[in-house]
């Protein structure tokens, strides 16, 4: 079989040109896929918990200063704090958690990822809204 290299530069200029992570091309017995930054949240070996001091603005826009256990969105896409619509919520404040148990979904691409804490400990703050978008690495929920 011989590598089409002109087709691969082709596909990788796709990436960037419409901001892609990944495409594949199908022909006949051929199969070429291209992708970049590809990151599994399975093989992700980023903290989910990080003990620190959050600075928060509140409406006076003055700083307010929270410490504990700050649990992270492990990818981008959007928080959900229950697993259907009008179902009990994963967690609350001032809700004993224990390591391992579900404190929120993050959805992309219309797959569903538990957002497992990685502690035990007491809710002390939900820090992003039902159906609020989160970033990598954005605080979700913060532990005492």
């Amino acid at each position: 079989m011989k590598i089409d290299k002109k087709l691969i530069k082709e596909l990788s200029e796709y990436l960037d040109e419409f901001k892609l992570t990944e495409i594949e091309f199908t022909e006949k017995d051929t199969k070429i896929k291209v992708s970049k930054n590809n990151i599994s949240i399975n093989n992700q070996s980023s903290p989910l918990l990080d003990n620190t001091k959050i600075i928060k603005q509140n409406n006076q826009n003055s700083n307010v200063v929270s410490s504990g256990t700050e649990v992270t969105s492990p990818i981008i896409g959007t928080a959900y704090h229950a697993p259907e619509p009008g179902a009990k919520k994963f967690v609350e404040v001032g809700k004993k958690i224990k390591k391992g148990d579900t404190v929120m979904i993050v959805e992309a691409m219309k797959t569903m990822n538990h957002v497992p804490s990685t502690a035990d400990g007491v809710v002390k703050e939900i820090c992003v809204k039902d159906g609020q978008p989160v970033e990598f690495g954005q605080t979700i929920i913060i532990l005492e």
